[in-house]
C-alpha cells in the first residue's frame, strides 16, 4: 500500500513528538515527470523538541531516520521544514534581510 501523509504523520509523531507537524501530499504538483511514477511527493513543517542546539543537516537527519520504513513504500520526495520552538518565524529571517541596503550590512 502507497504511503500516505497519515502514515508520515503518525511516524513522525511517535518519533518527535512535535509541538506543531503539517504533512501536505504535493504529489498532485508533479504529475507526469519521472519521478512521479516512483513515488509520492510530500512537504513537512515539523516544530520539535528534539531539534534544539540542532544544525539543519541533524534535523533533517532525524526526521529521516523517523521514516525510514517508510520511504521505501514510496516517498520519491520529501521537502522538510524542520524548527525549534525557540526558531525565529520563517518570515522574520527573510524581513531582516529585506531590510538591509541593497548592497548588504555595511561596517
Amino acid at each position: 500500500m502507497p504511503v500516505s501523509h497519515t502514515d508520515i504523520e503518525a511516524a513522525l509523531r511517535d518519533a518527535l513528538s512535535p509541538q506543531a507537524l503539517e504533512v501536505r501530499d504535493d504529489s498532485h504538483l508533479h504529475a507526469g515527470h519521472a519521478g512521479a511514477r516512483e513515488g509520492r511527493h510530500f512537504h513537512v513543517f515539523i516544530v520539535s523538541d528534539h531539534f534544539n542546539q540542532m544544525s539543519r543537516l541533524k534535523r533533517h537527519r532525524l526526521v529521516y531516520d523517523a521514516l525510514r520504513l517508510l520511504i521505501p513504500r514510496g516517498i520519491h520526495a520529501l521537502a522538510i521544514d524542520a524548527r525549534a520552538p525557540c526558531d525565529p518565524p520563517a518570515n522574520a529571517a527573510r524581513s531582516a534581510a529585506a531590510a538591509l541596503p541593497s548592497g548588504g550590512p555595511h561596517t
